[in-house]
Order: structure tokens, then C-alpha cells, then sequence
């Protein structure tokens, strides 16, 4: 489903992803999980190419772009429609109400029919518990409900796989339990995810995969139990240590 060979990515003289290898099979759940800067976004960015890889390989559903050469933006729109993407600020349009915000984007990049879409967004919204929401604005929503409808309105673009850059670091603790509550629930719908975040039990419970990252590259992955349990590498076990005792 999700191939990534030797990808790297540089900001000036900055390198930032140092020659990433990445497979995710249809239906898994992979979790990055590393210190601050060490690149976890970046590859989440370069998946979906908000930001440009400097050189490497991605391929996502059998479709594929070599960075070795220029890409065309029209190749780039269509392989970005691939996936969606829930960040960490809610990004909501503050003059629409939720649904109107899940309909966005398949109105005006897909081009579908108001009605059709009408109807998806308003199911999404039940999906995600905000049935009762649906001509709310975003001042109206708690920062939980508007990061479900963020959850929503990627959706709503049918995309192959799921990004989640840290989704619930922003929102208050009482809160964090309704997003990831919803993002288990695709995880056992069989949809395909690589979430950055800081929530390790999320990662022991849900993730096919762990990945360690640190200074832009995979320092370690393997199973949930095997990353927690028995890491293999001082540096996974120093920051999972760190992680442990609330540093």
C-alpha cells in the first residue's frame, strides 16, 4: 500500500530525512514515535508531499512519484488525493458550519454533486459522534469535536490512507479520549494509517508496527511488544525511559 525507498529531504543546508525505507501493507497501523526534531513530520509531509522530498522514492496504492526528477503539480494533485490528512491545529474554516467544512473538499477538488455529498459528509459526522452537530460552527465545538470533524472531512475525500500528524497534542487531556476513540475505530475498520504521536498506550494498543525515529532516520521498528518490551537500541531505550518517567 505504502512504499517508501531511500527518501530525503533537506531545508537549505538542513537535512532533515536521511535516506528513510518504508513499507505499509493494506489495512495496518503504523505508529512513529521519537523525540522532537527528529523528522516524524517531515515524513508525514513527504508522504502526501505537502513538502517536497529532495530525492527518493513514494509510492502509495500502486501509484508512484521518483523524486530523482522534477514532478509535475498535476502528478502531485492527483497522488495527493491518495491520502488524508489530519494535523495538529484544527484547520476548520471558521464561516462553515461541520458540515459544511466535510463537504468542502469533495465539492470543489472532486467536483461531485452537492447532494451526494451532502449525504456522505452527513454520515461521516454521525460516524465520528457529531451527528447532533452538524450546523454548529467551529467556535461552537470543543477542541475534540473539532479535531473529529477534521477526522471527518478527510474522509470524506475516500482517501487509500490516513496520515495523523500528533492529533491529539493540542487538545486538553479530557479530550484526547474522544479523537483517539474514533481513530481505533477506522484501525478495526481495516483502514490503512501512519499516525505520529506521543500517545504510546494508543501505540501498544492499536499499532501493527512501531517505528522509532531519531535524527531522520528509523533507528528501530518492529511490533508494539518489541519496541516497548524489549528495544534493541540504547537510543530507543533512553527515550522510551524519558517518555516513562514524564520528562
Amino acid at each position: 500500500m505504502i512504499s517508501v525507498e531511500s527518501l530525503y529531504k533537506q531545508f537549505g543546508d538542513l537535512e532533515v530525512l536521511k535516506g528513510i525505507d518504508l513499507e505499509v501493507k493494506q489495512g495496518k497501523v503504523v505508529v512513529v514515535i521519537g523525540p522532537s526534531g527528529s523528522g516524524k513530520t517531515t515524513l508525514l509531509r513527504c508522504l502526501n508531499i505537502l513538502e517536497t522530498p529532495t530525492s527518493g522514492k513514494v509510492v502509495i496504492d500502486q501509484q508512484s512519484l521518483d523524486f530523482s526528477a522534477k514532478v509535475s503539480a498535476s502528478r502531485i494533485a492527483d497522488f495527493r488525493r491518495l491520502t488524508g490528512m489530519v494535523f495538529q491545529s484544527y484547520n476548520l474554516f471558521p464561516h462553515m458550519t461541520a458540515l459544511q467544512n466535510v463537504m468542502e473538499g469533495p465539492i470543489t477538488v472532486k467536483k461531485e454533486s452537492k447532494a451526494k455529498v451532502k449525504e456522505r459528509a452527513s454520515r461521516l459526522l454521525e460516524k465520528v459522534g457529531l451527528g447532533d452537530k452538524l450546523d454548529f460552527y467551529p467556535f461552537q465545538l470543543s477542541g475534540g469535536q473539532q479535531q473529529r470533524v477534521g477526522i471527518a472531512r478527510a474522509l470524506a475525500m475516500e482517501p487509500k490512507v490516513m496520515l495523523f500528524d500528533e492529533p491529539t497534542s493540542a487538545l486538553d487531556p479530557e479530550l484526547v479520549g474522544e479523537v483517539l476513540r474514533v481513530m481505533k475505530e477506522l484501525a478495526q475498520e481495516g483502514m490503512t494509517m501512519v499516525v505520529v504521536t506521543h500517545e504510546m498506550k494508543f501505540a501498544k494498543e492499536v499499532a501493527d508496527e512501531v517505528i522509532f525515529m531519531d535524527d531522520g532516520k528509523i533507528v528501530e521498528n518492529g511490533k508494539p511488544a518489541d519496541i516497548f518490551d524489549n528495544p534493541r537500541t540504547d537510543r530507543t531505550k533512553q527515550f522510551l525511559r524519558l517518555i516513562e518517567s514524564g520528562v
